[in-house]
C-alpha cells in the first residue's frame, strides 16, 4: 500500500540520479587565462633576434615582422 508521502521504495522514482554538474574544469575562454599567446596584451618577441615590439590589439603577432631582421614575430 502507498505512503502517500513521496518517499516510496530506494532506487525507484522519476529522478536519473544524474543531477546537476557533470563538467570536467573551468575553461578561461577566450583571450583569457594565464598562457602564452592569451590576451591583448603583452609583447610580440622575434624568435631569431629576441627584439621585443609592444603587441597591437588586432594584429596578431605572426602577421607583424621584426624591425631588425625581418622575421615573424610570435607572442611572448
Amino acid at each position: 500500500m502507498p505512503r502517500g508521502d513521496g518517499t516510496g521504495p530506494a532506487g525507484q522514482g522519476p529522478g536519473t540520479g544524474r543531477g546537476m554538474g557533470g563538467g570536467f574544469g573551468q575553461s578561461r575562454g577566450r583571450n583569457g587565462g594565464n598562457r602564452s599567446g592569451s590576451g591583448p596584451g603583452g609583447k610580440c618577441v622575434c624568435p631569431s633576434c629576441g627584439t621585443k615590439v609592444p603587441h597591437q590589439q588586432g594584429v596578431p603577432c605572426v602577421n607583424e615582422k621584426c624591425p631588425n631582421c625581418g622575421q615573424n614575430m610570435q607572442k611572448e
